[in-house]
């Protein structure tokens, strides 16, 4: 390449890293990277290797004419440096209200807050040490209709519905962040806890598949629970009631091997979650062999027949109006990604690469940067990423990495430069162009780019480009924590929005369990009525659930009515816990990839 040609088109390679921390040479020239961020300081000459003009001692004979003045200029000399020492002191030892956490903001506790969320949303055999005092056994006879046992998992919101798909996405970004920052859980003693989550999903998860014997046809269950009233008749999101107390008709919806989004999605989580149980090896055996099950048994499926889940009236129709799915293909990626990580299987990368591509190739404006239950295609980036910077499998799949971690670099920079994402007055940005739960787009936003800016410090590099633009770690950083902080309470409302955080969060969220009485009373479909329109607050705090957040001008209603400001999602949640265990101290060892997902891979 000429050199006009190497300015014009800057050629970036990257080395991977050995065990020992140091880079590595590659086997192929896309493998090693030539970086030239011109982030970091030119450098200049040492003034140590200037000789001095002046000699290296001096005589001086020094005689005091005057005690008194000696005395005063000795007591002022004195006081002046007692005086700096003080103020020192004073600064170091007084709050500071510009820490990279902010003086208001304690990471560590809403941690524990947001992972309480999932302890209120149990469904099933309700564990009698679980922190949330409030909720029972309840969805016991759940299956019943389809002549299974479908209890447990949990429920997806303020309403009494169970999600296969979302379930399944929780889990899998749940899991991506207890391997990402296993040590970091351990610190705050929360490793134990995210694993409970974690299992008791995927215990679920295995339920909703029945394995397809010779000659059947696969079947996976993808809801307990209605969204549509026939007759009149109540259902979960007509009738406002504790899931304890339901007693209406629990349709089950049932799905095939044509279902491609969701079989992909569970296939992601069972992988994802197979590594966080590695120590478990029969339980962990026993997630990745069902996923690799259900991997072969619906990439085999006629591709004409493949489709969304919410396209299938029998299995989706339920889902249409909550969970629209719009494409599968970011779903075979994803569980393809996840299953290569799990079992270290080159043919389930070569598969991830070409979903992945053709994906991308599909993808929508509306959904262009943004990471969330219906597009997983910058989740699994920032994953090839990682796998181009810390595995370096060469050969052929080199240029599909190399694209992929250009897409995040593109991804990253659309997020610290304000000319590529429109955000509200308050500075939360606004990644889809409509007026819905925003706090689930930006959770995600945050957490990626941590992510990402920890990938790279641990290459030791300062900063990446994309195009003309550049950016840093710390602009990463910067960016994710100021994401988090306004969720948190740093925004024009002064208010948090994770419920129970900080002096002022909502109080009318949108939750049957906490908007109707613990008080070992049945109340009926009509009684959940007077709750619902209450104008109190809600008897019980939902700790830890986020709500959806703010409008674009930073304008929140706090009405339980209006759930598209105050309802709180297990998916959107997940992405805060990804957020807030990334951002918190200590910091990512750059240094060290002991007990993360690249040492287990």
């Amino acid at each position: 390449m000429q050199p006009a040609e190497t300015e014009k088109n800057p050629v970036r390679y990257m080395h991977t890293v050995s065990e020992a921390g140091r880079l590595l040479p590659s086997s192929s020239r896309w493998n090693s990277i030539a970086l030239d961020f011109k982030l970091a300081p030119k450098s200049s000459t040492s003034y140590d290797s200037i000789p001095s003009q002046f000699p290296k001692s001096v005589d001086y004979n020094l005689v005091i004419t005057d005690k008194k003045h000696f005395h005063r200029f000795t007591f002022i000399t004195v006081a002046i440096v007692f005086a700096v020492i003080a103020v020192a002191l004073l600064v170091h030892f007084l709050p500071q209200k510009h820490k990279h956490q902010g003086s208001s903001i304690n990471l560590k506790l809403a941690i524990n807050q947001a992972l309480t969320f999932y302890d209120a949303q149990k469904s099933g055999n309700y564990p009698r040490n679980s922190p949330v005092k409030y909720r029972g056994d309840s969805g016991l006879q759940d299956g019943n209709s389809a002549k299974t046992n479908l209890s447990g998992g949990y429920y997806d919101s303020g309403n009494n519905i169970k999600f296969t798909f979302t379930t399944a996405y929780t889990m899998t970004l749940l899991s991506w962040t207890a391997m990402e920052y296993q040590s970091k859980y351990a610190d705050i003693d929360e490793l134990d806890h995210v694993r409970d989550i974690i299992r008791w999903g995927t215990d679920y998860l295995l339920k909703v598949i029945i394995p397809s014997p010779a000659g059947s046809n696969l079947t996976l269950y993808s809801q307990v629970g209605s969204t549509i009233s026939t007759n009149n008749e109540p259902n979960d999101i007509s009738c406002w009631q504790r899931p304890e107390d339901m007693s209406y008709v629990r349709p089950v919806s049932v799905c095939d091997g044509s279902a491609t989004d969701l079989a992909g999605e569970i296939v992601a989580a069972l992988s994802a979650a197979s590594m966080v149980f590695r120590e478990d090896q029969d339980y962990s055996g026993k997630l990745v062999q069902a996923a690799e099950s259900l991997y072969e048994a619906v990439t085999k499926e006629d591709p004409k027949k493949q489709g969304t889940y919410t396209s299938l009236d029998a299995c989706g129709k339920q889902a249409r109006m909550l969970y629209n799915s719009s494409s599968y293909k970011d779903e075979l990626a994803w569980g393809a990604t996840w299953l290569f990580l799990a079992t270290k299987n080159t043919n389930y990368l070569a598969n991830a690469t070409e979903f992945f591509l053709s994906a991308k190739s599909g993808e929508t404006n509306l959904d262009k940067g943004v990471f969330y239950w219906n597009n997983k295609l910058n989740a699994v980036a920032v994953l090839l990423a990682g796998i181009r910077y810390f595995q370096d499998p060469g050969f052929p799949y080199e240029d599909v990495l190399k694209f992929s971690s250009n897409t995040t670099d593109s991804l990253m920079c659309s997020y610290v430069f304000k000319k590529y994402l429109s955000r509200t007055p308050g500075g939360f940005i606004i990644p889809k162009p409509y007026n819905g739960p925003l706090l689930q787009y930006a959770a995600t936003a945050s957490f990626l780019s941590k992510l990402y800016s920890d990938y790279i410090d641990h290459l030791k590099i300062s900063g990446a480009s994309c195009e003309t633009d550049e950016f840093s770690v710390t602009m990463l950083r910067d960016f994710a924590s100021s994401q988090v902080n306004y969720i948190l309470g740093q925004n024009p409302m002064k208010m948090s929005y994770l419920v129970g955080y900080g002096g002022k969060f909502p109080v009318h969220v949108h939750h049957r369990s906490a908007s109707i009485p613990w008080d070992n009373r049945h109340y009926n479909c009509d009684d959940g009525k007077k709750w619902l329109n209450s104008k109190d607050p809600n008897p019980q705090v939902l700790l830890g659930a986020m709500v959806g957040g703010p409008d674009t001008n930073d304008k929140f209603a706090d009405q339980r009515g209006n759930q598209r400001f105050t309802e709180p999602t297990i998916a959107s949640n997940a992405g805060l816990v990804a957020a807030l265990i990334a951002l918190q101290d200590p910091p990512y060892n750059s240094h060290d990839l002991k007990n993360s997902l690249w040492e287990w891979t």
